[in-house]
């Protein structure tokens, strides 16, 4: 079993760590949870074909963030790939770089559900999870403000979406200052 460590990043968003569990837990020992994924209930074909329409940008909530960004009259691009992890949005007057992630494929609360994923698609996620960790970092080190808006967030409360790109918008640099260049790191 593994331990959950709650990270709680500066918009109030938790999520699990992958941080494993003490052998030991009160005395007894841990048990590793059974697997519960049975398998693909599709054809090979019929799969290829739903995850070939299942976009990686300009998604629907990803279109929700641009039109709060527009409705708030600021400046952005999208999708900068001289950025790590090329951020959907960058606000280059405010040092911001805006991710909308998809709550399956970055692993929102990964760790309550995990096991119900083949050895194949937990390992992806896992890795997606580490190198959003990465970018995050390198562009953080690079001086620029770092904000991600889960998926379920923009559906289920987009009001609370908006206060955020709000509050980073006033934290950021004065208009006119650019944070330090940083290269995308391709691996």
């Amino acid at each position: 079993m593994r331990a959950q460590h709650i990270s709680t990043e500066p918009d109030g968003e938790s999520f699990p760590s992958q941080r494993a569990a003490p052998a030991e837990t009160k005395g007894r020992e841990a048990t590793s949870p059974t697997r519960q994924h049975r398998g693909d209930f599709m054809s090979p074909a019929t799969r290829s074909a739903v995850m070939s329409r299942i976009r990686g940008r300009d998604t629907g909530p990803e279109r929700t963030v641009q039109a709060m960004l527009e409705a708030l009259g600021l400046e952005f691009e999208t999708h900068v790939r001289s950025l790590p992890g090329r951020p959907d949005f960058v606000l280059r007057q405010h040092s911001l770089c805006i991710f909308v992630d998809g709550d399956f494929w970055h692993g929102w609360r990964f760790e309550t559900w995990r096991m119900k994923l083949s050895e194949k698609w937990e390992a992806k996620i896992a890795a997606t999870r580490r190198r959003d960790d990465r970018n995050r970092r390198l562009l953080r080190q690079a001086g620029w403000q770092v904000l991600r808006i889960w998926e379920h967030r923009v559906r289920e409360r987009p009001g609370s979406c908006r206060r955020s790109i709000l509050l980073r918008v006033k934290r950021g640099l004065p208009f006119g200052a650019e944070p330090g260049n940083v290269a995308a790191e391709e691996t």
